[in-house]
């Protein structure tokens, strides 16, 4: 989450459990009776999928909130038009709590949003995304239309903002809690489901997985076909089953930008940098990539583990999107680029936000990481832990 005072979003921390407390207090008022998760007891996943997403503890399966109407928002999107919640009545819509400059976990929430519409076909001209901010130290129209650029949402839904005030008073209606805490934001990671008619069906919590946002987005898009007309099919269908991040003491081949690939595993010490090229947003992505060189250099001369950058595409906004970016910069990096393009890596490293450095061993453990960017000295004075 961001850092209050600062353009780096430092905080890692998610607010589930008191949040999900009282959303589990309204699903017992309001669900039915029914074992699925579901307002008419059916079971959209299939029992298989439905007990593979129970045992995930990388994914939620939902809490049902029966029919309670949501309340309403009244708030500005990242045009500055004025929104309501009320607006979209005859479409289902798909409401989550972004924070404007997160790096953790919002980027995973988004993109499951936008796969799950995907997922619907044409039918998912009848499903609206909704965002609302969850930053309260950042809650201008700009803050929210930085943030829908950097992610390529600006035409995919409406992220709302508005006074501190406004965005408390949806907070609370949506048992939502937003907290700075040791100068970071700290928010409950909450995505709800609002059928046509204005009720609130479902709650979702999402999770530091980045191995998961493909399943999350299945499951969400499961939830919303089973509320729209003829319950369309979805596009495609994977298993629901846990997924195995793919630590430093496994071997993976991965793609490299421009070309060619990049192994990583055990038998030599490495430098890994995770990143995104939606962190342009809240810091200079560019000039800490190629001031990187720097380091890569340093290493070669002072057989120090040489550096590898790996680009989570898992979380980009689209599988173009790092190629692109990286063409652009003023000069070329001395360290290769990789794509992770499932996020079972970030994953298996431990990768909690981004940019993410992780120091492994010869023998494949991470004997140091760090969140966040770093000077040249310290990054080479960390490296000799290796």
């Amino acid at each position: 989450m961001a850092a209050v005072g600062t353009r780096k979003p430092a905080g890692r921390r998610l607010l589930r459990a008191g949040a999900m407390a009282a959303l589990l207090a309204l699903a017992a008022c309001g669900a039915s009776t029914g074992s699925s998760g579901t307002a008419t007891g059916m079971d959209p996943m299939g029992g298989g999928q439905a007990q593979a997403a129970a045992a995930n503890p990388n994914l939620d399966p939902g809490t049902s909130l029966g029919s309670r109407p949501a309340p309403d928002i009244r708030l500005a999107n990242q045009f500055g038009q004025p929104m309501s919640l009320s607006q979209f009545r005859g479409k289902v819509v798909v409401l989550a709590f972004v924070d404007s400059q997160c790096t953790t976990v919002c980027p995973l929430t988004t993109v499951s949003m936008v796969q799950a519409r995907e997922l619907l076909g044409a039918a998912g001209e009848q499903v609206q995304l909704v965002g609302v901010d969850a930053n309260p130290a950042a809650t201008s129209v700009h803050d929210v239309m930085a943030y829908s650029q950097a992610h390529g949402m600006v035409n995919q839904w409406d992220f709302l903002t508005g006074s501190l005030a406004q965005l408390r008073a949806v907070w609370q209606a949506y048992h939502v809690d937003v907290q700075i805490q040791e100068g970071q934001i700290d928010h409950t990671p909450a995505l709800y489901v609002i059928d046509q008619r204005g009720r609130e069906r479902e709650v979702y919590l999402t999770s530091m997985a980045y191995a998961s946002v493909g399943q999350e987005g299945q499951v969400l898009a499961q939830k919303v076909a089973g509320l729209l007309p003829g319950h369309p099919k979805l596009a495609r269908q994977g298993s629901l089953a846990y997924i195995n991040g793919l630590g430093p003491a496994s071997r993976a081949t991965l793609s490299a930008v421009p070309s060619g690939s990049v192994t990583l595993g055990p038998g030599r010490p490495r430098l890994v940098m995770f990143f995104a090229t939606w962190l342009s947003e809240t810091s200079d992505l560019r000039g800490q990539l190629t001031a990187l060189n720097a380091y890569a250099q340093a290493a070669k001369r002072a057989g120090l583990p040489p550096l590898v950058a790996v680009d989570e595409e898992v979380s980009e906004p689209s599988a173009a999107a790092v190629r692109a970016y990286l063409q652009q910069l003023s000069q070329p990096l001395d360290y290769p680029v990789a794509l992770d393009a499932t996020g079972r890596l970030a994953d298996g490293y431990g990768a909690a936000d981004q940019p993410w450095f992780a120091l492994v061993s010869a023998a494949g453990k991470v004997v140091w990481s760090h969140d966040g960017w770093l000077p040249v000295s310290a990054l080479e004075a960390a490296a000799r832990k290796a």
